[in-house]
């Protein structure tokens, strides 16, 4: 029970994570480092929020997603879009990003463990097993969630679009999209989906200026073994990851510190056999 709980839970923030990645990766060919440091600020937002000016935590929650939204299309349109043709100036300055937030929330709230409080309280029993009814609400919010996600990408025009230019962007290029346009609206998709994590994450984890380090490794393992921009792979990824996490935390002794090791050993193993990932294609020409 605990390795299904804790691979649920682990699996659909990693998804989230990945899928929000792939998104902007697939449509613009931005690799955003500084992905899981908007989950961090989101994270950060609403403790500042709820616990310290005693604002409701559900207000505290959107206000958090919104303003985490709206930093990251400034990101966007003032230091990616200027760079966004030289794929390594983007990875440095993405780099350099996630290092100047980290430093800010450092500054601001010292490097203390902090926390925010369950918006519910309480738990029920199964085989044994403690299940609080905050991590009920965390997974049954995410899912929804990525459940919306797939009718935004699959039944609308919108989606359409994104899924078209990640595809084929000269195809879709010459059948009129507009890619800028296009890609500023998927870095908004993308950066409000870490900010979401990071907001129903918030009351089941401590928060720390440097949290946002070891989501960033295991998702980009998650979206290298779904393989690169492919938004079904990424959700397979996390799913595998996830459990694979949680099967090593309680079934071998210490391995709260080998969980990240044997993620990213599957990951290594996969590759091995398949370079492009699970749902990934070989060459840029298939696309």
């Amino acid at each position: 029970m605990n390795i299904l709980i804790s691979g649920l839970i682990t699996g659909s923030m990693l998804a989230l994570l990945a899928i929000g990645f792939s998104l902007i990766f697939g449509v613009a060919r931005i690799i955003n480092i500084a992905h899981t440091a908007f989950y961090m600020l989101a994270a950060y937002s609403i403790y500042y929020l709820s616990v310290r000016s005693g604002v409701n935590p559900l207000l505290s929650m959107l206000v958090a997603v919104v303003a985490v939204t709206v930093l990251g299309l400034l990101v966007y349109l003032f230091l990616i879009d200027p760079i966004r043709e030289h794929e390594g100036a983007v990875l440095i300055a993405t780099i350099a990003l996630a290092m100047v937030f980290q430093e800010v929330v450092l500054l601001t709230f010292t490097g203390d463990y902090r926390t925010v409080d369950f918006l519910i309280t309480g738990f029920f029993t199964v085989g044994g097993v403690k299940v609080f009814y905050q991590q009920m609400l965390t997974f049954g919010v995410v899912l929804l969630t990525l459940v919306a996600l797939w009718l935004l990408l699959m039944k609308t025009k919108l989606g359409l679009a994104i899924r078209s230019m990640a595809e084929d962007r000269e195809v879709a290029n010459l059948m009129g999209m507009n890619e800028s346009r296009l890609a500023m609206i998927t870095m908004g998709i993308s950066v409000a989906l870490a900010g979401f994590t990071g907001a129903v994450l918030a009351p089941l984890t401590v928060l720390n200026p440097y949290m946002w380090m070891e989501p960033l490794i295991i998702m980009m393992a998650v979206v290298v073994l779904g393989g690169m921009g492919s938004i079904k792979g990424s959700f397979v990824a996390a799913f595998i990851l996830g459990f694979t996490e949680a099967a090593v935390v309680f079934l071998i002794p210490k391995g709260a510190f080998l969980r990240g090791s044997v993620a990213l050993t599957i990951m290594i193993l996969v590759l091995l056999i398949r370079p492009e990932g699970l749902f990934g294609v070989a060459f840029e020409e298939e696309r």
